[in-house]
C-alpha cells in the first residue's frame, strides 16, 4: 500500500460556465473536521458549520431569514444522512481488522 494512500485532505472544486450558476465542491477527507451547530442571535436563527484547516461550509435557513418548511425538511434530511453515515462507520470499524497502523488516535 502507499504511505500516501490515506493521507487526510480536503478537496475543493470551483467550476464556472458562462451564463450558468457557478458550482462549488467541498470534499473532506480528514479526521480533523470540526462541526458544529448552534443559533445566531443577531437574527435568530440555526446554523451548521463543517470545517478543516482547508475550507468551510455553512448552512443556514433559506435566504438566512425565518425558518420555513423546506429547512425543516433539510434538517430531518440532514440528521438522517448523518444517523446513517455514524452508523456505517460504526460497522465498517468493528469489522475491520485490528492492526498497529489502524490504531485509533482519538480515544
Amino acid at each position: 500500500m502507499n504511505e500516501h494512500e490515506h493521507t487526510p485532505y480536503t478537496y475543493v472544486t470551483v467550476s464556472l460556465r458562462p451564463e450558468a450558476t457557478p458550482h462549488v465542491g467541498v470534499s473532506f477527507h480528514t479526521a480533523d473536521l470540526k462541526v458544529r451547530a448552534g443559533l445566531l442571535f443577531d437574527k435568530p436563527r440555526p446554523y451548521l458549520e463543517l470545517c478543516s484547516h482547508e475550507a468551510a461550509v455553512h448552512l443556514s435557513t433559506t435566504g438566512a431569514g425565518p425558518v420555513t418548511h423546506a429547512d425543516l425538511a433539510t434538517a430531518r434530511e440532514l440528521f438522517t444522512a448523518a444517523a446513517r453515515y455514524l452508523a456505517d462507520c460504526e460497522q465498517l470499524h468493528a469489522e475491520q481488522p485490528a492492526s498497529p497502523d489502524a490504531a485509533d488516535t482519538a480515544a
